[in-house]
């Protein structure tokens, strides 16, 4: 592991194999930034980890150094792209691939306002032609995987027949893999947040999917809570993926490798994760650092046990006052062993 030097930017050439997408993490603004990732890292090593989603412009305009940073334990680890013009995007995933990404993903199911106007996210689902000619522009620019992430469609353009249109017209465009987060999205009167919830879950369409295009990788996102409920999904879908339920639940991914991979390494203790954490914490701490940047990431781990509570305040709580933080953390962590 790279501990000493967490914030250094990867630079790789050589091709790495596909990652698979059996099991994954959803792309969570801000939230699955490089300190969670590596974090879940220390759970499963198969799962693939997604990155926030970066606009084309932060990366064109801005510090591209900055977005595209990250460690390079979070491997198998994609970049997800947020933007709508064609070059843009092939020029930002020559920056992901040099960067040693390897996927890049294209966000099509955000339903933020802000987004919207910047003609990012959920909205380019009513312009298939246009996510075509993203997605080939970047194909045409990177050898690693470029995929798309999408809803089953927006408010008034949301019939079958429509998402078949989607599908199919980016696929001529050459993708082969759609994670298909399966709601709706509803891009007038609801927020983000609510865009999560009140539109109602349709498996039922995002298996129609696969089945009318079976040569498609398709993978489910959405509600998804439990492993027993990815093993199920996985009868009918090639991948699961998992959003919140991973970040405030992270240790469901310690089961990941050995329920959904076959793996036959023992399972990682909380106590264990969280003493292999450390030394990228004080990594973290002597490079000017607030511990609180990773261990906000961790808080899910308290859940469940006697002491739970208890280490949930100590790191979202205390630490805010603490003079010697890594103490507070080893305070923290006994609260773990056993567990």
């Amino acid at each position: 592991m790279n501990l000493e030097k967490p914030e250094t930017l990867v630079n790789i050439d050589c091709a790495r194999p596909e990652p698979s997408r059996r099991f994954s993490v959803a792309p969570m603004m801000d939230w699955t930034d490089r300190h969670c990732r590596f974090f879940l890292r220390l759970l499963s090593k198969n799962a693939l980890l997604y990155t926030e989603m970066v606009t084309t412009g932060a990366l064109i305009n801005g510090d591209a150094e900055r977005f595209l940073r990250h460690d390079e334990t979070e491997h198998p680890l994609a970049l997800q792209l947020g933007g709508s013009v064609p070059a843009d995007l092939a020029a930002c995933a020559r920056l992901a691939q040099a960067a040693g990404y390897d996927e890049v993903n294209l966000n099509v199911g955000c339903p933020s306002d802000r987004v919207q106007n910047n003609m990012i996210g959920a909205c380019l689902m009513a312009h298939p032609a246009l996510v075509a000619d993203c997605v080939k522009a970047m194909q045409d620019a990177v050898s690693v995987p470029v995929t798309v992430k999408h809803r089953i469609g927006i408010n008034g353009r949301d019939s079958y027949e429509q998402l078949c249109d989607f599908v199919g017209t980016v696929r001529d465009a050459g993708c082969n893999s759609f994670t298909v987060h399966a709601r709706i999205a509803i891009l007038e009167g609801l927020s983000p947040k609510e865009n999560r919830d009140i539109p109602p879950l349709r498996y039922d369409v995002a298996a129609q999917l696969k089945t009318d295009f079976p040569e498609l990788e398709i993978i489910l996102n959405g509600g998804i809570k439990t492993l027993e409920q990815c093993q199920e999904h996985l009868q009918v879908f090639d991948g699961v993926m998992l959003g919140r339920e991973a970040y405030h639940n992270p240790y469901i991914l310690a089961e990941v490798d050995q329920q959904l991979f076959g793996s036959t390494d023992p399972v990682i203790s909380r106590a264990q994760a969280l003493a292999l954490l450390r030394p990228y914490i004080a990594a973290h701490i002597a490079a000017g650092g607030s511990m609180h940047h990773i261990t906000r990431h961790i808080l899910g781990l308290g859940q469940g046990f006697p002491g739970a509570r208890r280490f949930r305040q100590l790191l979202s709580v205390d630490i805010h006052k603490a003079k010697d933080p890594l103490a507070l953390l080893d305070q923290a962590a006994e609260l773990l062993e056993g567990r």
